[in-house]
């Protein structure tokens, strides 16, 4: 017991001032060594995605417990282990941008400078020690300046990622009134692409889903048009399908080809099932697209007039010309013969439409 205490004793000698901002494990002044114990500044692990990329923050969160924080338990001018304990380390699975600067992909320890108007953020390629104790200048991957600024008091400290977008996300430091903002970004386009075209690779390449959906990708970011119309023509000899046709026309449109997209439209739609056009025109109501869904609605009754859905076709395009009685009729005729799955969401717009309320977006 003795050679245990005095071995942490060393430890907590060792470690100096900091041993103060990491707190004591035992009333004694110590810390556990060679046992695997509970700690006061507890793990945690946060993962935000940004696209495709996994950006990890792990790090142990020491409590403020009414000390004064900043340049007294945390010493201004010093590199710190931005948590407590080991390495908080912080993980991308792609390569990235952190304040305007590149970074590997790869698991950092991450250590900061603080000062009171403006932080330093270092990324360390050595993510296995303890604390910054051993911390060594020459294996920095890279060092950024960002300002803290003030903030509501969080007792344990936190890492929060704030304000994600497509393409990037605020990691963002939390502790006692001080927040310390650090933004990552992602070149999220080229990454998606690049794993687009391994999953084609694989079993995605052996379905005309996957080369549809690539396409799709590529359609709805607007960019690589020429590549979305190569994935789309080898999704068709797979198999020709209303998805794919609708695609392929939909690119045509935004190549500039009007004509050859409007063809392609119509023969997309000549193939399609009752439900497919149904979920089609649906999509382009929700996309305020209301006309051009009434226009594939007039498609579908013509095609199909005696189904459920083509029914509540007509109610949606009576109740936008505020006939709320033709429209109520037609729903409680799609009510009859609906799936179980759909009623209860019929029923609501029937009520919705006695109420003289126009059940579209």
């Amino acid at each position: 017991m003795k050679r245990f205490l005095s071995s942490c004793a060393s430890l907590t000698l060792a470690l100096g001032g900091f041993a103060a901002a990491a707190q004591a494990q035992f009333k004694n002044g110590g810390q556990a060594i060679e046992l695997r114990l509970p700690t006061l500044s507890q793990r945690a692990i946060g993962t935000q995605r940004i696209g495709l990329t996994d950006i990890t923050v792990n790090y142990c969160r020491p409590l403020v417990g009414g000390r004064e924080i900043w340049g007294k338990a945390v010493p201004y001018g010093q590199p710190w282990r931005s948590g407590a304990n080991e390495n908080t380390t912080i993980s991308f699975s792609d390569d990235v941008s952190v304040e305007g600067r590149a970074l590997p992909a790869g698991t950092y320890g991450l250590h900061t400078i603080p000062t009171a108007d403006q932080w330093t953020i270092i990324f360390s390629k050595n993510s296995t020690s303890w604390g910054s104790f051993s911390y060594d200048e020459k294996e920095d991957a890279l060092r950024v300046n960002v300002k803290p600024h003030a903030a509501e008091f969080v007792e344990a400290l936190e890492y929060s990622f704030d304000e994600p977008k497509p393409d990037s996300v605020v990691v963002t430091l939390r502790w006692e009134k001080l927040a310390v903002p650090l933004k990552v970004s992602v070149d999220t386009n080229a990454i998606v692409l690049r794993s687009i075209k391994n999953q084609l690779r694989n079993t995605g390449g052996f379905s005309w889903a996957g080369f549809d959906e690539a396409a799709n990708w590529l359609l709805d970011t607007n960019t690589n048009l020429d590549q979305a119309m190569k994935w789309e023509d080898q999704s068709i000899q797979i198999e020709e399908r209303f998805e794919n046709l609708l695609g392929k026309s939909q690119i045509l449109e935004a190549q500039g080809k009007k004509e050859e997209a409007a063809a392609l439209k119509t023969r997309a739609l000549d193939v399609a099932s009752g439900i497919q056009l149904h979920s089609y025109g649906r999509g382009l109501q929700i996309q305020k697209k209301q006309e051009e869904g009434f226009a594939v609605f007039k498609v579908n009754v013509k095609k199909h007039p005696n189904e459920w859905y083509s029914h509540g076709e007509l109610a949606r395009m009576a109740s936008a010309k505020g006939d709320f009685e033709t429209a109520s009729k037609e729903m409680k005729l799609a009510l009859v013969s609906a799936p179980d799955v759909a009623k209860p969401g019929i029923q609501r717009m029937i009520a919705r439409l006695d109420k003289k309320e126009d059940i579209n977006p």
